[in-house]
């Protein structure tokens, strides 16, 4: 690679119970755009994305449930870090869309300022930036 080439974002999968279920939360909660939902009549897999954040969603079936990294472990905070530039005004958006924060806005142990929100089958995003 030269110049400036470069890998890109990283785009993590998260295994779910029930895909629409997880494009409602967010879609319609956290602002994320729908780019891929397949099959169209019953959807097993879809991409989202908001800016340059994506996220896979995947139903496996009734045999593979989700596994958030909070249930593995009590140290795993999250399952999904986005970073955002302001954090302070995606807060103030999510709180106009009328979105319970799983963890509210600060300065947390890590030296990272942000917010988490939690979706249906219990995943955390956290959305933020080193606090310098």
């Amino acid at each position: 690679m030269s110049g400036d080439e470069g890998i890109g974002p990283a785009t993590p999968l998260l295994i779910v119970s029930d895909v629409d279920r997880s494009l409602s939360h967010y879609v319609e909660r956290l602002g994320f755009t729908c780019v891929v939902r397949s099959p169209a009549a019953d959807a097993f897999f879809a991409i989202v994305e908001r800016d340059a954040a994506r996220i896979m969603l995947k139903s496996v079936g009734p045999e593979v449930s989700p596994l958030p990294n909070p249930q593995r472990h009590a140290w795993a905070r999250w399952d999904v870090f986005i970073h955002a530039p302001d954090p302070a005004s995606l807060a103030a958006e999510l709180a106009d869309r009328g979105v319970d924060l799983h963890q509210p806005l600060g300065v947390d142990d890590d030296d990272l300022l942000g917010l988490a929100t939690m979706d249906p089958d219990g995943y955390v995003c956290f959305f933020g930036r080193p606090n310098t």
